[in-house]
């Protein structure tokens, strides 16, 4: 079950991470926000706790070791204990290689890869402690199948479920380990992209047929309220309309 336990959040902010905060407080967990803008997590925080939830914030940036230790710390500080680490920051900045958007690659290798290692450095310690977590990694379609253009996002992407995998067959018996890999979903990913036709391309089919952000949610939800001796492993969930 979801009820009362303390799930911290990275890439909050905004999209899948927002949805699944506001998901995860409805059903009664205990929500701690990270994400990098302290505008809309304190909107977020003051939407959840104005409906009865119990929030924390704190500005995070998951390529900083420190700032992802911060987030799990202020966890224990506040609420005594995590029981399930969603790591969910991810940008996609796509582009064809031709165009050589080298500091692009960088920063999904950063913030997409490393993010995920910086959760797991933080979190894993605490929960060998505690006997029991859950690890929940965002990762993508795109890390089961790349296209064109999308060749360094999918990589960082194949990377998520390659860790994520690794991390569950070392994990033993009282620790979970779920990858959700969405399909396209109504988010604000165009943001970040700076390839004029492709970000055109991908907000067109975005706007045509992605599914809400609030389904990966459910998906998210989903996998956490199962018994502690239940692991849902990979979850792949994309709109119908999707090829």
């Amino acid at each position: 079950m979801v009820e009362g336990k303390v799930v911290a959040i990275t890439g909050a902010s905004a999209g899948i991470g927002e949805a699944t905060a506001e998901l995860l407080a409805e059903r009664g967990a205990k929500v701690v926000l990270g994400a990098r803008r302290p505008d809309r997590l304190e909107a977020l925080a003051a939407r959840i706790a104005a409906a009865g939830g119990d929030v924390a914030w704190l500005v995070t940036d998951v390529r900083s070791r420190a700032d992802v230790q911060a987030l799990v710390d202020l966890a224990r500080t506040r609420f005594g204990r995590l029981d399930v680490l969603v790591g969910n920051a991810g940008i996609m900045p796509v582009s064809p290689l031709d165009e050589l958007r080298v500091d692009n690659w960088d920063d999904m290798i950063d913030v997409n890869i490393k993010g995920v290692l910086h959760g797991i450095a933080a979190a894993l310690p605490v929960f060998r402690a505690q006997g029991s977590g859950q690890f929940v990694h965002t990762a993508s379609v795109s890390g089961l199948r790349t296209v064109p253009g999308q060749a360094v996002y999918s990589g960082t992407k194949f990377a998520v479920r390659a860790i994520s995998e690794g991390l569950r067959q070392e994990a033993g018996p009282d620790l979970r380990v779920t990858i959700v890999s969405p399909g396209i979903t109504h988010t604000d990913f165009g943001r970040t992209m700076e390839s004029p036709e492709l970000k055109a391309r991908l907000v067109e089919l975005r706007d045509r047929i992605a599914m809400p952000a609030r389904a990966v949610a459910r998906a998210i939800a989903y996998a956490i309220e199962q018994p502690a001796d239940v692991d849902v492993n990979e979850v792949i969930i994309r709109p119908t309309a999707q090829a």
